[in-house]
Parts: C-alpha cells; structure tokens; sequence
C-alpha cells in the first residue's frame, strides 16, 4: 500500500499520531542520563555553561576535555540550528570542574519546552549548583552598540503568557515546588561579579545590565513588535534562555545570564538594515576573545558551595 499523500487526512491523522502525547521526562529518564554521563567522565562539574549562537568557541576553553555528540547521549534533543554543534564538553577552567553545552535547543526546531529544558535538569542531577547562559540577541535599547555584553537582571517570557512553560504538566517534587518564583531568576551576587569582572579587564564601556524578552521564532521581529518591546521595559530580545532559567530556578541552581548584542533591532521604518542569522555568527565570532576572558575568570571566581569570591 503507498503511504497517504502529503496534505490528505489520513496524512495528517498519521502525523498527530506520531507527535508524542507526554508533558515531560520522567524521573527515571533524567537519573539515566545523569548516571550515563557520569559513568562516561571523571570530572564532576560545579559549573554549566549553555553556549548560544556563534558562542560555542566557550566550550573550547575547558581542558582535560572528554567531548559526546548529543546524538551519543541517551534521550538527549538534537541541536539543528546553524552554529551550534551540538557537543557536551566536559572539562577544567581554571581549575574549576565544566560542563559546557555547545549548542542548545529551541522550541522553534519543533521540540516541546520540556525537551528544550532537558538538560538543565540532568545538571542538577549531576551536582552543578551554578548556570551560565549566553545568547545572542537584538539591542532593543538604542544605548547598546553591537558587540556589547548585557547582563541579564531580569527576562520578559512572552510565550509563558501563552501558557507555553516548561514547568507545564505534573510537578516533580524531587526538582523543586509547584509554584516557583523568579523574582530572583538572575543572582544579583552573579551579576556584580560580572559586571565588576568586565571592568577589572577594561570592558566597562561593553557591559550592560538590562531585561532580556524571550519570543519563540524563529522569525526575527517585526517593527512594531520591536517597539512594542521596547517599551514593555525590554533591552534585548532573543529566542532563547528563559525556558532553561525558569527550569534551573525550579531545582534550585543559582543563574548568570548574558547577551551579546549581535544586531540592533529595527524600531524605524526608513531604516533598510535586515537582520540575519550570518549576522549573528559572525558578532560572535568577533566577540569571542572578550567572551573567553569574561568567562574564564567569571568561573575562576564561582566557588563550588555557590559562594563568591
């Protein structure tokens, strides 16, 4: 029998069919992975780093390296975006146990936050107290120049206000609480540490403090969403990081988030400059020294008891 053509009903039930019915993992599942990886290395990170586009030179900066490919990990997402290659890269920065995932997973590769947020979990499971998480993002504030380092003192997660969260489904006590907060999302200790870090190396005129807005792509924004942002309170905006907060939050890991302003976003119609995704690669190739000098002495800082230096 030849399979249903594309667009018929039988096609389409056959496809909704096929999606998969859960509202997350298992306990079981993330214990799995946990105990797989930890059985694979000997290093016992203190400290995740979740490297966004064009930031995965990050992950090169560990030593001692013991490198899987997503695909080699039980129930590990795959990561298909252009500059995110997809590794989990074990190792020592300055002397600090890392685990550093170069490239992460969106909702917008079709996989469900649950799936997005899997690994944040398995961190937790693994004894990391503190997360790192970078992304590249427009400049919704004008004050910000390409190439600068924001801060992440709060987010905006517009698609939460669609009901879309990771934390939707059963509670697993064993994580955290039914009803979490995140007005503490972005350790304000964290947060001091990096700015006065990027002061100490003469960065200061780089770094920013500001609110980040999470959409769900993978479109860049239009105009008027841009301004819309703006003026909700909005500094940068970017499809990424607040579903993986919001889950590290919930099993209690202290957070340090940063974005690399990759673009300025669009807030004039005469303005005739398009965002790309090569845009967005190539700042953060141009970035990546300054990243790599911000991080590396960030962590040398981070005890593993999560107090800081």
């Amino acid at each position: 029998m030849s399979p249903p053509a594309p667009g018929s009903l039988k096609h389409e039930v056959r496809r909704i069919e096929d999606c998969d019915p859960r509202t997350g993992y298992t306990y079981e599942e993330y214990t799995q992975t946990a105990d797989w990886l930890l059985a694979n290395t000997d290093h016992r990170p203190t400290v995740a780093i979740v490297c966004g586009s064009g930031l995965g030179a990050l992950g090169e900066l560990l030593k001692d390296q013991v490198v899987f490919h997503y695909s080699e990990i039980p129930n590990f997402p795959q990561s298909t975006v252009p500059g995110h290659a997809g590794r989990l890269i074990f190792g020592n920065l300055n002397g600090k146990p890392c685990v550093c995932m170069q490239g992460r997973f969106h909702s917008y590769e079709g996989y469900p936050l649950w799936k997005v947020t899997f690994p944040i979990r398995v961190f937790r499971l693994m004894g990391v107290e503190t997360l790192i998480v970078t992304n590249a993002a427009g400049g919704l504030n004008q004050d910000y120049k390409v190439g600068d380092i924001m801060v992440i003192m709060d987010h905006i997660n517009m698609p939460g206000f669609a009901g879309q969260n990771p934390l939707i489904g059963p509670n697993e006590d064993r994580f955290g609480p039914r009803f979490p907060s995140m007005s503490d999302a972005y350790d304000k200790d964290l947060r001091k540490l990096a700015l006065g870090v990027g002061q100490e190396l003469g960065y200061a005129e780089k770094m920013r403090e500001g609110v980040y807005c999470s959409l769900g792509g993978p479109n860049f924004e239009t105009i008027a969403e841009c301004r819309m942002l703006n003026r909700l309170g909005a500094d940068t905006v970017g499809m990424s990081t607040a579903p993986e907060v919001i889950v590290a939050r919930h099993c209690g890991l202290r957070v340090l988030g940063m974005s690399l302003v990759t673009n300025k976003a669009a807030l004039d119609y005469n303005n005739e400059a398009i965002a790309s995704h090569d845009e967005v690669l190539q700042t953060g190739k141009d970035s990546a020294k300054f990243l790599e000098k911000l991080v590396s002495l960030l962590v040398q800082r981070i005890e593993p008891n999560n107090n800081v230096c």
